[in-house]
């Protein structure tokens, strides 16, 4: 009988399950969005159960479809899980409900927490315990956004005092309920790939540091176990999912490093989604970066494994500019309609578009910068805006790959991509022209959810290694090759980097 891996998208916006056959082509899919909510000038909320919700409605449509096809859920042989990385949710381990909406990965509210934490430490610097966790001091991550609530929101120190806080990023509150939750042995776990990413765990022996708990003054009680990304961490406990085992569990960067079988060190992708995230696979050595990128874990592919680390590029804003477009501005009507607004113009017009709506992430980590545009004249119209927002996308990525080549004493040639805005071929071929390497697009741009159906297919043996995995699918790509000279390109780059220094010190 033929087996299926299914995989939970849980992503910024909206959240999806997928169904795979072995091969990695997806059989049945359904998604839903869910609301963001914006109480302050800088913060961004969601709701934990509203998250939830998304996710077993998704997984119900989803699998009402594969039904409809003829397939029986008994062939469905494990799930795996991605999500949203740093976000903090917090919760009762006596009721299971949230104690306050989950602060979002993009929040910057705690602006004042990390410069107070970077002060009270002897250095005095943002890259105080990056030796222990591999990340500075910022906004992005989860521990600062963990200190907030528990110096914020009574009931989360309340919590904790009497032993009852629970904390966690995304796929461990995901997993806590589907597992069974507060009323049925819900399992609090997380694996290594989130767990890097709250700046409390140990980048190098995979555990909780009693040093940075203490520094962030998170109980050690309230945190998951750390697991590996490839191994059954539970069974679904209720739904049309019942009795499936929950076999995977990937940060979205991470699973979609997996998705695109970049298992090599040295090879590299590159995601556009809400923001823009790259990751450069370093294999099994912990590499530190001179020029403003993170050091992260790639994946663990099963608890006997070691693990794999990596580089990444972090970029804040990037679907999420063409969402502002759309819903803010009013400038297009759908997401897909940049694309053609931007062909019909051969250049920007001059207008430069830094989207520092967050402050600027790698390699700049400018929390004071804010969004702005740049050389507006009366000639400037849509078409222009548009253009200059997809190329705002390009050239954040090309400062990530000059610092990639710099850290790694190489050049890398060729870039993969995925995410829902490569599905712009003017914005890939942007891409192609202001990196002048190939940019290369697979056939299947499901890589995220893929990655997490690799891992949980893995740790139930429906895939044997790695190799297996690689030969899985066929590699029919499209290939976007530089069309411009060395010298536009990097006139171009040059405006940006001064269009960059504008934006600094309006926060």
């Amino acid at each position: 009988m033929p087996s299926f891996i299914g995989a939970i998208d849980q992503g910024t916006t909206s959240s999806r399950f997928l169904i795979f056959d072995k091969s990695g082509v997806v059989i049945a899919s359904h998604q839903l969005e869910f609301p963001q909510y914006f109480p302050n000038v800088g913060w961004v909320e969601q709701n934990p159960n509203e998250i939830l919700q998304s996710v077993t409605h998704a997984v119900e449509k989803t699998v009402a479809k594969f039904e409809a096809k003829g397939h029986s859920v008994a062939d469905i042989k494990a799930i795996g899980i991605t999500n949203q990385r740093e976000t903090a949710v917090a919760w009762d381990r006596k009721t299971g409900q949230p104690l306050c909406n989950a602060i979002v990965w993009n929040d910057t509210r705690t602006k004042d927490v990390v410069h107070a934490l970077a002060d009270s430490h002897p250095s005095k610097d943002v890259n105080c315990i990056r030796d222990i966790c591999g990340l500075p001091l910022t906004t992005y991550f989860t521990g600062v956004k963990l200190r907030w609530m528990l110096e914020n929101v009574p009931a989360v120190k309340e919590a904790q005092d009497e032993g009852r806080l629970m904390v966690g990023t995304v796929d461990s509150w995901l997993i806590y309920n589907l597992t069974g939750g507060a009323t049925n042995g819900g399992i609090h776990v997380t694996d290594v790939t989130n767990a890097s990413r709250t700046m409390l765990m140990n980048i190098r022996d995979l555990k909780w540091s009693d040093e940075l708990c203490s520094f962030f003054q998170v109980s050690r009680e309230a945190l998951p176990k750390i697991a590996s990304s490839s191994e059954v961490y539970g069974h679904v406990a209720d739904g049309p999912l019942k009795g499936v085992p929950i076999a995977g569990c990937l940060g979205d960067q991470q699973a979609a490093t997996v998705g695109q079988k970049c298992f090599s060190p040295g090879e590299a992708k590159n995601t556009y989604g809400t923001g823009c995230f790259m990751i450069f696979n370093t294999g099994h050595e912990l590499t530190f970066s001179d020029n403003g990128l993170l050091s992260t874990v790639a994946y663990q592919l099963g608890p006997d494994t070691k693990p794999v680390y990596a580089l990444e590029g972090s970029i804040a804003v990037a679907g999420s500019a063409i969402k502002w477009l759309r819903d803010n501005m009013g400038l297009i009507q759908e997401a897909a309609d940049i694309g053609r607004y931007a062909s019909e113009v051969s250049n920007t017009g001059g207008v430069y578009f830094v989207t520092a709506f967050s402050g600027l992430f790698a390699p700049y980590w400018r929390d004071d910068a804010r969004g702005c545009l740049i050389g507006l004249t009366q000639y400037a119209n849509r078409n222009h805006i548009c253009r200059a927002t997809l190329e705002a996308i390009c050239f954040q990525t090309r400062a990530i790959l000059d610092a990639m080549n710099a850290d790694s004493k190489q050049s890398l040639s060729v870039l993969k991509v995925d995410g829902g805005v490569t599905n712009s071929d003017v914005c890939m071929q942007l891409q192609a022209d202001i990196l002048g390497i190939e940019v290369v697009r697979p056939a299947n741009i499901e890589t995220t959810a893929l990655g997490a159906a690799f891992a949980a297919g893995l740790a139930v043996k429906e895939w044997d290694s790695i190799d297996d995995i690689i030969g899985s699918q066929g590699d029919e790509n499209v290939v976007f090759k530089p069309s411009v000279d060395a010298n536009d390109r990097d006139g171009r780059y040059a405006k940006w980097n001064e269009a960059i220094k504008r934006s600094y010190g309006w926060a």
